[in-house]
């Protein structure tokens, strides 16, 4: 059972996420805070064992993006996922660089939200394929936000058609599949992508594409 926090000003929000999370036999809502000052108190009453925390970005008092902040200050090393109606681009991108492990809009459906806890609670990171499609094409406007930097070595062609089937959200199989090659050709060519870029997770090799203007 993977144990969590909810994190949400909005009583109701809470409510139906708690409720949706009550028909999983694998994912149990343990805890929940109404903002991010209450979250860090709860998880450092230490009552109860949380494993992963699901957070609305916007919130008074301190909202999600602040929060990470205030995790990583106090090197407490709990997984979050983001939560969030909001189609904002630079709020997935503040949110990644302090730290979150994954990002879903609240409309997800309960599979979704529970594959995502399991893959974040399994050490990956993961963005809903939806948010980054909208963020690739949104970027355009905010690139002066990033600091750039080069890339030591070139990316090839394939490997750049990998990053861009990576940034709509495709598994190794399905890029193996798309390009006709096997999924362990694929994987060595992801993690030949991680080291040029000079990152350690997809999700952040399809930002520092996207910040180079490599796709």
């Amino acid at each position: 059972m993977i144990n969590v926090l909810l994190v949400d000003d909005q009583t109701l929000v809470r409510q139906g996420i708690n409720s949706l999370l009550g028909l999983s036999d694998s994912v149990k809502v343990v805890a929940q805070a109404n903002d991010g000052l209450h979250a860090i108190a709860v998880i450092q009453d230490q009552e109860v064992k949380i494993d992963i925390i699901l957070m609305d970005i916007r919130m008074p008092n301190l909202d999600g993006i602040q929060t990470l902040l205030k995790l990583n200050e106090l090197c407490i090393k709990i997984p979050v996922i983001m939560l969030t109606t909001f189609d904002d681009h630079e709020s997935v991108i503040k949110a990644i660089k302090a730290g979150a492990k994954g990002y879903l809009l609240k409309d997800v459906s309960l599979e979704t939200l529970v594959e995502a806890i399991k893959t974040v609670d399994a050490g990956k990171t993961l963005i809903q394929p939806a948010i980054t499609e909208r963020l690739i094409q949104g970027l355009q406007g905010i690139k002066g936000d990033f600091e750039s930097s080069e890339i030591p070595e070139p990316l090839s062609q394939r490997e750049t058609e990998i990053l861009r089937l990576m940034a709509s959200g495709c598994s190794n199989r399905e890029m193996a599949e798309s390009l006709f090659k096997s999924e362990g050709t694929i994987k060595n060519q992801v993690s030949s992508i991680l080291a040029k870029l000079g990152v350690r997770d997809r999700t952040r090799a399809v930002l520092k594409a996207i910040e180079l203007g490599l796709i």
